[in-house]
């Protein structure tokens, strides 16, 4: 197993290596091995013995068996899905193309698992804004195709199905509603893109594909597949850019800056964030719009902070705080996307509670989370459970443990029933965070009940 191979080599580990925007030099230092061992294998003239390629799967952050048939050629797989979404390319025919791709390799249990495997790779985001701010101007979206004809009424539906799609979301988290959203990508959307309309209704088609695609990448985030959701993330960014559409492309940054503030990207988090309200404001955004990028930009800047807090960027924070909530005041108007429209301010407070807590305002987030518990209700149970994590965490910050844990024990029920990755991981991360008071009775009862909750 593992030895070398004639012909082709092992393109497999090429593309991986290249999907992780690695160069041989730098995968190889991760290998503990020459740059010379690494090409070797990669060109299947040298055996891998299985002590690299067990650290292979715990590089590329894979299943090992995963890596048994990269090295091995065994059950070839659609392997284009293991290319970034490439923004550099965004011709209609282009961007169509990768969708359809995409799609087709989620819903197909026999590649799946490729999309499963990908890791979140921070070093293409930078590209994707380049592209986004410098590349060509999009190409009218005209389309002649094969298809029948599509109006403005199949756009419609597009975005009711997408407003279905988030309040099922909002419920009952992204696992229950995520294969009907591919699904119905894959089923409705990809045969309407190869339809036959003219740019007026080619422009809205793109935007209401790439809310769907959005919607797609979002839930796969929450049910914790990151490189999936990374790559729906990136083909939502070209559909916004297909269609012109800067408000949608900021709303899809936006999303991958709350990945990266979820992975601990601080750097990458503040740059997506003003990447969004720099788009948004060449736009035109409306005021509500500006209200949902000036809070998510605060709390960017609160974790960039970190623990070298100084009242320069506390300031700085509470500026872009107050900001938001004076947009917000100035309420909506018919121009608010749909997204825009159901920010309501309680989800304005939430966000003010997680940038307090980090910036070491302990107090001020136990009350502004408290403050979301009764409003988020039986529509927004999974936010409802998440601001009583966030509240959770500030007691913790305040050495209130007692009620740091009656608060976060409170929240262990739901996230049993909601089928949400991300708040069972809030949680665990809030246990560990336990770990100084490990032998407190309190502590021990509360991680014995999370244990046995959560056990699957």
């Amino acid at each position: 197993m593992g030895g070398p191979r004639r012909g082709g080599g092992r393109p497999e580990l090429a593309r991986a290596r290249k999907r992780m925007g690695m160069s041989q030099d730098e995968i190889a230092e991760a290998l503990w091995v020459s740059p010379t061992t690494w090409s070797r294998w990669e060109r299947g003239r040298q055996e891998i013995r299985p002590v690299y390629r067990a650290r292979m799967a715990e590089v590329f952050g894979v299943d090992p068996a995963e890596v048994e048939r990269w090295v091995d050629g065994r059950a070839a797989v659609d392997t284009e899905a293991w290319l970034v979404s490439d923004c550099s390319d965004l011709s209609l025919a282009a961007t169509v193309e990768a969708a359809g791709r995409l799609w087709r390799c989620d819903v197909d249990p026999d590649r799946r698992h490729v999309l499963a495997a990908l890791p979140f790779v921070p070093a293409v985001l930078g590209n994707w804004l380049s592209e986004w701010t410098y590349g060509l101007p999009p190409e009218p979206v005209t389309c002649r195709g094969t298809g029948r004809a599509v109006g403005r009424s199949d756009v419609r539906r597009m975005n009711d199905a997408w407003q279905a799609f988030a309040e099922m979301d909002h419920r009952f988290g992204a696992g229950l509603v995520r294969p009907a959203v591919v699904d119905y990508l894959h089923s409705t959307v990809g045969p309407l893109l190869h339809g036959r309309y003219d740019d007026r209704v080619g422009a809205e088609l793109m935007t209401a594909a790439a809310r769907l695609t959005q919607m797609a990448g979002w839930t796969a985030f929450d049910l914790g597949h990151q490189g999936k959701a990374q790559y729906y993330f990136g083909q939502a960014l070209k559909m916004a850019k297909a269609g012109d559409d800067a408000l949608t492309a900021a709303w899809v940054m936006t999303a991958l800056m709350y990945q990266a503030i979820h992975l601990d990207q601080a750097a990458w988090a503040i740059r997506l964030a003003r990447a969004a309200g720099d788009t948004a404001r060449l736009g035109q955004a409306t005021p509500r719009v500006m209200a949902l990028l000036l809070s998510r930009e605060a709390w960017a800047t609160a974790l960039q902070t970190g623990k070298n807090r100084d009242g320069h960027t506390i300031r700085r924070v509470e500026r872009l705080l107050g900001d938001a909530e004076r947009a917000y005041e100035q309420g909506t108007t018919d121009r608010d996307p749909a997204w825009a429209a159901s920010y309501e301010v309680t989800n304005l407070t939430s966000e003010s509670s997680r940038c307090w807590h980090l910036l070491g305002e302990h107090r001020r987030a136990v009350e502004a989370a408290e403050a979301t518990l009764s409003a988020f209700g039986e529509r927004r149970i999974r936010s409802a459970q998440l601001a009583r994590v966030n509240a959770a965490e500030a007691y913790l910050g305040m050495g209130e443990v007692d009620q740091a844990v009656d608060v976060a024990r409170t929240a262990i029920s739901s996230a049993r029933s909601l089928t949400s990755a991300r708040l069972v991981e809030r949680i665990r991360r809030f246990s560990d965070r336990l770990e100084p008071y490990g032998a407190t009775v309190q502590v021990k009862e509360f991680r014995a009940y999370l244990d046995g909750e959560l056990v699957s």
